[in-house]
């Protein structure tokens, strides 16, 4: 685009990018509180990766549970990594995020009282999983959320619109260019993009959950943080031709599934965090040399996970006669564009909420169901902030609308960078495989190698071979890279 043609420029109060369940509530929040909201989505609306998500809400909700066990839960699933300040916001709002969400139209799975029926997850020490739909509860809540964006008259959809660059000014984040050209004048911009997980090739995310949104910030000279730590999910499903990859939900084993291996023996607490049982499974497939361990959910109703058992006998396999084949996949990444407790990124203007943030609440393993209700809490948290900031004149000036256009899109990662991140930072890494992504074409896969070396130790989901023991003189501390391309270390409290 040359300077003789000049960007659409669109002005709204507030832009947001993304439309999964963090940036579909974002937007709702601010129009709820009269401001206007662009809110650009690359796919159409309800069709996010919010959308697949199986898991809940986690909240305390219930007579047997407080703020304190849920903290003591997230920390404890954290390993040592979790900043206390951001958890204990979470634990605290989160009911009330599924209030407003039920205020909205959300309708929760609840017993024949009409209580809400609490599931138990992995890590979680009671039952307080809010679920809709079963294991349908993602595709529930963006399909309510979206219905209302849609009819919102302070809300523009941008359907099928790609967020290429930052716009900075006077030090801040003045907006966002679209590859389709168009420009929207913002004085916040709000990132809810999605995670990274489907850089790696084994992954439970759809394609385009490949961490856009971090570099849209970084290459702005926005702070990332914990790119090397990334949650593999332990029940996907392998092997099964159409399902490749597809979650099989943590809720199922809380309700009594269980897991074997070719020999038909358990060998693992189903109901230990994520990262135990990922690494046993994994130890469990290195001696014996099979692909898969079972999951028997056989004596689970069907009708409780009604979207698992038919896409699992849409493709073949009847789950209440027979096991599932399941192994590890990437799933979540906990590292992301560094926030405080407000969503506020270290460029003024700039927000970022949901798996594109990193505000150390998910530490070094993220307990089962924090994430959705992560989006809800700081997606208000992000608003508020944001619509409480004074007045801004925005910069329309023509040099800095030319430094914008002439910025790239994202790479997409080629199957190459994919089968690479999974072969070389997959469950088990050491510094020879890590080594080799230093060399990779993709930017964030350069990156995610850079912090994966630097963490010289074990924790969490970040298991190295090299280094299998935990370092305590790595407690609270969070590997930063800054604009240049280094690597800090931070304690975040």
């Amino acid at each position: 685009m040359s300077r003789s043609s000049p960007p659409a420029l669109r002005s709204a109060d507030v832009a947001v990018i993304g439309a999964g369940a963090a940036g579909l509530y974002a937007a709702i929040c601010a129009a709820r509180r009269g401001a206007s909201v662009a809110l650009i989505s690359a796919t159409p609306l309800a069709q996010t990766a919010s959308y697949w998500a199986q898991g809940g809400l986690a909240a305390t909700l219930a007579q047997d549970d407080s703020f304190e066990l849920h903290l003591q839960d997230t920390e404890r699933a954290g390993r040592g990594l979790v900043r206390r300040s951001a958890a204990e916001i979470l634990v605290r709002e989160a009911p009330d995020r599924v209030r407003d969400l039920q205020a909205l139209g959300v309708r929760f799975d609840a017993d024949r009282f009409g209580r809400l029926a609490l599931g138990l997850e992995g890590g979680h020490s009671v039952r307080r999983v809010v679920h809709a739909g079963g294991s349908a509860t993602g595709r529930r809540v963006v399909r309510q959320l979206s219905a209302l964006a849609a009819e919102d008259a302070h809300i523009t959809v941008l359907e099928g619109s790609r967020a290429q660059a930052l716009w900075q000014s006077q030090g801040r984040c003045q907006g966002v260019r679209c590859e389709d050209g168009e420009v929207v004048l913002a004085p916040a911009v709000v990132i809810a993009s999605g995670g990274a997980a489907a850089l790696w090739s084994r992954t439970t995310n759809p394609p385009g959950s490949q961490g856009i949104g971090l570099l849209l910030a970084h290459t702005a000279g926005v702070e990332l943080a914990d790119l090397e730590l990334l949650q593999f999910h332990p029940t996907a499903v392998i092997g099964v031709p159409g399902r490749e990859g597809f979650l099989i939900t943590e809720a199922i084993r809380g309700e009594g599934a269980t897991l074997h291996d070719a020999a038909g023996e358990r060998f693992v607490d189903e109901l230990a965090p994520r990262d135990e049982v990922s690494r046993a499974i994994h130890k469990r497939l290195a001696e014996t040399g099979a692909r898969s361990v079972g999951l028997d959910m056989r004596s689970i109703d069907p009708a409780r996970f009604p979207n698992v058992v038919a896409a699992l006998r849409e493709a073949g396999l009847d789950p209440t006669r027979e096991l599932v084949p399941v192994a590890p996949a990437a799933h979540y990444m906990m590292g992301g564009i560094v926030t405080d407790v407000n969503a506020r990124s270290s460029l003024p203007g700039l927000y970022a909420i949901g798996e594109s943030s990193c505000t150390g609440l998910h530490g070094a393993n993220r307990l089962a169901s924090n994430s959705l209700s992560e989006c809800f809490v700081f997606a208000r948290r992000a608003i508020e902030d944001a619509l409480a900031a004074p007045a801004l004149q925005l910069d329309r000036g023509e040099a800095s609308l030319q430094r914008l256009i002439e910025q790239p899109a994202a790479p997409v990662a080629e199957a190459t960078t994919r089968a690479a991140l999974w072969r070389c930072a997959g469950v088990l890494r050491d510094e020879q495989g890590l080594s080799e992504l230093l060399e990779d074409p993709h930017p964030l896969a350069r990156l995610i190698g850079r912090c994966a070396l630097a963490r010289t130790e074990s924790r969490g989901a970040h298991l190295r071979s090299d280094y299998p023991d935990t370092d305590q003189s790595f407690e609270l501390r969070h590997a930063v890279v800054g604009s240049d391309q280094e690597i800090g270390w931070q304690t975040w409290h």
